[in-house]
């Protein structure tokens, strides 16, 4: 069946995949600012689709090779067995490689009702999600700690992609949840009784979970919509400009703290954190490999460890791929305070039905949404100091078909400004309750908040400057 939501680029000849170099590093690479997205290691710039494409699977593999670890394609056998009891239905996949196998059962809430033709279209939320789900989705519950683990450092190669793979695989924990969701993506497509469209699947995830929202997204091409909410860095924003604004008096999340925090990203990463000139790309990077698929992301300036400046600058970068593709409007971005972290502010839910609506329900609606509200603190976004490269208009067709069994992209081995719509700055407060809700902060020095955690959850540190309410 064609994929008639999901837009692909047109596949290249297969002599020009071919021809394709992809390094996992270029070791004499040094750049202080954003790299150029469009730039050849050779030197040459992107000038058709079949240029992107290409471009596209050098910044994948270079982007696993300094800070993701390799992300392994499908395994020898893929199954998944499917039961329902009313609304709620749980998929157990099964992945079996090398004479080992794991399982894991993943729930899915439904709509009411007959499921339209081609089933229903699908939400995979990881850690449950925290976001409105208009009616007419179903939700699929990744339990992606279950895959990798993200309690701490410690918990580096525990999980079952590492009882597959072996606790010494490169892939960061992160890496092993985009394996995940492309498994159950497998395993969905297989099981007709699960009654999902798996042309029409969205990932979501706040926080934490954002970040490998954002990361699934960006290597799991079968994904029509990626809805990561307040990533931060690590996920919508770039290290380079973190770094900046940290440099700038901002107590803001690093590459240098967020390595001694979790595993999120592969242990090799360490080595660059502390010369962050010698990375390739930067997050505008991951940001445009999910082009021109929908992406649509939400930050909170409420909360300065996220790295507000960072993250408007670095999607304002990564939707100049949306824009050379020509098509921008299938990229949003709402950044707002007044809330608390992963809470959802109802003045966002327009801008998130209409990305549901033309992504999920194939709607023909507006999704030209693109905006800040300016709260930075000391760093200011200045796109021609970052960004001193031109946006070229890329020559042929991004195509609204493609192959349904499209997988991530995996490393091979090495061979030889948008400034959107700004809204006036204004001043927020966040409100106290009794209990922070799950994934909200709950500690942390200056915050005046909650610290105790509605049950289950419970206030895990992070450092100094942050503690959250987690599972």
């Amino acid at each position: 069946m064609p994929r008639l939501t999901s837009l692909v680029l047109l596949a290249l000849p297969v002599l020009a995949l071919a021809q394709c170099d992809t390094p996992s590093t270029l070791p004499s690479f040094t750049n202080d600012n954003l790299p150029d997205p469009f730039l050849f290691p050779d030197g040459r710039r992107t000038a058709t689709v079949n240029d992107w494409q290409c471009r596209r699977s050098q910044l994948a593999a270079l982007i696993q090779g300094y800070e993701a670890g390799s992300i392994p394609g499908k395994p020898t056998t893929v199954t998944g067995s499917f039961t329902k009891n009313g609304n709620s239905g749980s998929l157990t996949v099964t992945a079996s490689q090398n004479g080992k196998s794991v399982n894991w059962a993943n729930s899915i809430s439904y709509p009411s009702g007959t499921p339209p033709a081609g089933g229903w279209p699908l939400l995979i939320a990881l850690g449950g999600g925290s976001i409105p789900v208009p009616a007419g989705i179903a939700t699929l519950n990744y339990n992606n700690d279950n895959i990798a683990q993200q309690s701490s450092t410690s918990s580096r190669g525990t999980g079952l992609f590492y009882n597959l793979y072996g606790n010494t695989a490169t892939a960061s924990a992160m890496s092993a949840w985009t394996w995940g969701v492309s498994r159950i993506i497998d395993a969905l497509e297989t099981t007709p009784a699960a009654s999902i469209n798996t042309e029409r699947i969205a990932v979501t995830g706040c926080s934490r979970n954002g970040k490998g929202a954002l990361m699934i997204g960006a290597f799991e091409t079968r994904i029509a919509l990626t809805i990561p909410q307040e990533s931060g860095s690590g996920g919508d924003a770039c290290w380079r400009l973190s770094k900046f604004e940290e440099s700038s008096g901002s107590k803001v999340q690093t590459a240098t703290q967020i390595v001694t925090e979790n595993v999120w990203f592969s242990s090799g990463f360490n080595s660059y954190v502390n010369q962050l000139s010698k990375l390739p790309y930067d997050h505008h990077s991951l940001v445009a490999l999910v082009a021109p698929r929908g992406l649509v992301s939400f930050e909170n300036t409420d909360f300065i460890w996220l790295s507000p400046m960072s993250n408007w600058g670095c999607v304002s970068a990564g939707r100049t791929v949306y824009r050379a593709l020509g098509v921008p409007q299938n990229h949003g971005f709402a950044q707002v305070g007044g809330h608390n972290h992963c809470a959802w502010p109802s003045s966002l839910t327009p801008t998130l039905n209409a990305f549901f609506d033309k992504f999920l329900f194939g709607k023909n609606v507006n999704t030209d949404f693109f905006s800040t509200n300016n709260v930075f603190g000391p760093a200011k976004w200045d796109a021609n100091r970052w960004m001193n490269w031109s946006v070229p208009t890329l020559s042929g067709t991004a195509s609204p078909t493609g192959s349904t069994t499209s997988a991530p992209v995996t490393t091979p081995p090495p061979t030889t400004t948008a400034p959107g719509t700004t809204t006036t700055p204004t001043t927020t407060t966040t409100a106290n309750s009794p209990a922070q809700t799950l994934y909200g902060q709950c500690g942390g020095i200056g915050w005046t908040g909650p610290t105790a955690c509605a049950s289950p959850a419970r206030c895990a540190y992070s450092n100094d400057w942050y503690s959250q309410c987690l599972p």
